[in-house]
């Protein structure tokens, strides 16, 4: 008896999933300025999950233990804002204001030293440019003035701007208190046919997003701490703004050590104008940079992540370059979730009777599990 031909795994079957999920890139591409507030939202709402579920865990209901994770939240932001920002202010103002004796030593000090001699039309107004800076210190010190100036010019973009920032808690109060639902009803229209293979996606998928998410914003401070005091127990008077912008942009392999090194170096030399302190600064990021590929990284992320640095880095740059600041947001979960979706294919691929150069009948063997992540045992598809 023959068996009836099988369907094509994508069509007429499967066009519509294909359809739906090229209408979804291009509504995501459209729509783009107005969805800051809900990818951050989604972010902050994936991260808190967990701690709303261990509140559950001990007999808080779902919506009053989203309360006392954004009451903790809001209370940790206000007080380091209150401690954090008006330090940064401070080195801000003190950067604009020596930025005018900057100048002038590289002019007359630096390149000549060099053997290089700017022509007169490319002088630099260090004169001129000391009179503006001390004229204007003080509105250039009020940071939150000028910003908001330059946002109340258009009336457009300073309601834009205020519903941006009023969406963002309200998006993820919602989003936190509702996320085992919306995860359910996502497994729920799932065909059954693929459910274990989408779970045990969506469960290794977790696994790395969550060991990045949560791991690299603690990686991420950990190294602004490190960097901040070890430049400020060398004597750099910038440290904390260096050390800060250094473990903020920590997130692309090697960009936070290499902007910090060099702004580091830069700082140091304006202040000092003596080779020592660099070699200190210099030993600075170079033990940062051990502590994070030795005992912050292992330690609050692990090896579950499995993304190369070239990837890392080509996705923030394929995101920025798509859809913008949206795109760099959502540049490494979805470079995350590829990831796995591409060590799947390839298990199944080295299962294949094609790959083992067989026929469609033959039986698969299982295939190597090397590169998969690391997850419990006790998370398998069911």
């Amino acid at each position: 008896m023959n068996s009836p031909p099988r369907q094509s795994a994508l069509l007429p079957n499967g066009w519509p999933w294909l359809a739906g999920l090229l209408l979804f890139g291009v509504l995501l591409y459209l729509l783009s300025p107005i969805m800051m507030p809900f990818v951050i939202g989604a972010g902050l709402s994936y991260i808190g999950d967990p701690l709303v579920d261990r509140l559950q865990k001990i007999g808080l209901s779902r919506t009053l233990g989203v309360c006392v994770v954004f009451v903790v939240i809001a209370g940790l932001s206000l007080i380091g804002l209150l401690l954090f920002v008006p330090m940064l202010q401070r080195q801000l103002v003190q950067m604009l204001q020596n930025l005018p004796e900057t100048l002038r030593w590289i002019q007359d000090t630096a390149l000549p030293h060099l053997g290089i001699t700017l022509p007169p039309d490319l002088q630099l107004d260090a004169n001129g440019l000391r009179d503006i800076v001390r004229e204007h210190w003080r509105e250039a010190g009020d940071l939150v003035q000028q910003l908001w100036g330059r946002i109340s010019q258009s009336s457009g973009a300073l309601i834009a701007f205020a519903v941006n920032l009023l969406m963002v808690p309200i998006v993820t109060f919602y989003l936190l208190r509702d996320w085992d639902d919306l995860v359910a009803w996502i497994a729920d229209i799932i065909p059954r046919r693929w459910l274990p293979t989408a779970t045990q996606l969506a469960r290794d998928t977790d696994n790395v997003l969550g060991a990045f998410l949560r791991g690299q914003l603690l990686v991420m401070l950990a190294l602004s701490v490190t960097y901040t005091l070890g430049l400020w127990a060398v004597g750099l008077d910038l440290a904390l703004l260096v050390g800060t912008i250094a473990g903020l942009v920590s997130f692309v392999p090697y960009l936070g050590a290499a902007t910090g090194i060099l702004l580091g170096l830069a700082m140091m030399f304006v202040q000092t104008q003596a080779p020592l302190p660099l070699l200190w600064v210099a030993l600075v990021f170079g033990v940062g940079q051990m502590l994070e590929s030795m005992v912050y990284t292992p330690l609050l992320v692990g090896d579950r992540i499995g993304l190369h640095p070239v990837a890392v880095i080509f996705a923030v740059m394929a995101g920025g370059q798509l859809f913008g600041f949206i795109g760099i947001l959502l540049a490494l979960p979805v470079a995350a979730a590829v990831a796995v979706v591409l060590r799947h294919t390839k298990q199944r691929w080295l299962a294949s009777s094609w790959y083992h150069g067989g026929t469609d009948g033959d039986p698969m063997p299982e295939a190597p599990d090397d590169d998969a992540p690391r997850r419990d045992t006790d998370s398998a598809a069911p």
